[in-house]
């Protein structure tokens, strides 16, 4: 890292912490409803109870901020940065998709290719910083049982 961006690595901590946010907030903001949408399911015997998706979803947002943050430290490529900013985008579609316009075929569809674009992501990070890579790796464990979920809520509804 030369000395001009490590004076600019707070700073792009920062950014890359405000991307999450702001899809974490969105997905806040349109699931005021998740409780209920979920409840009124037909749902697998697997399905978490809905208390568990807040801390989970907290906890992995803060490791996708980092995560993407050292693959730019690293000298993290456009390609890389371009997989990360769109996984990021196909999160943010997820929510509004399934619980606002109840659209769970589209939100299916959504995870499958947010799913392969975590697994590009960590592939790509891993060249520059498998730190950055490993730290996707629990996100893509949560969104392949959210896709196991939302496969069977597809299934079962």
């Amino acid at each position: 890292m030369t000395t001009t961006s490590a004076h600019r690595a707070p700073l792009a901590l920062a950014g890359f912490a405000a991307a999450v946010a702001v899809v974490a907030m969105a997905g806040a903001l349109a699931s005021t409803n998740a409780r209920g949408v979920y409840g009124s399911l037909n749902l697998p015997s697997w399905a978490p109870p809905p208390w568990l998706f807040g801390p989970v979803w907290t906890v992995l947002y803060g490791m996708i901020a980092v995560s993407g943050w050292l693959y730019w430290r690293a000298g993290g490529d456009r390609r890389g940065l371009t997989v990360y900013a769109a996984g990021l985008l196909l999160n943010l579609a997820w929510t509004p998709l399934f619980f606002a316009a109840g659209a769970y075929e589209l939100a299916l569809a959504d995870i499958v290719l947010l799913d392969l674009a975590v697994v590009a992501a960590i592939v790509l990070f891993h060249r520059r910083s498998p730190v950055a890579a490993w730290l996707q790796v629990p996100y893509l464990l949560w969104i392949l049982y959210a896709s196991a979920l939302t496969g069977a809520i597809v299934a079962l509804n």
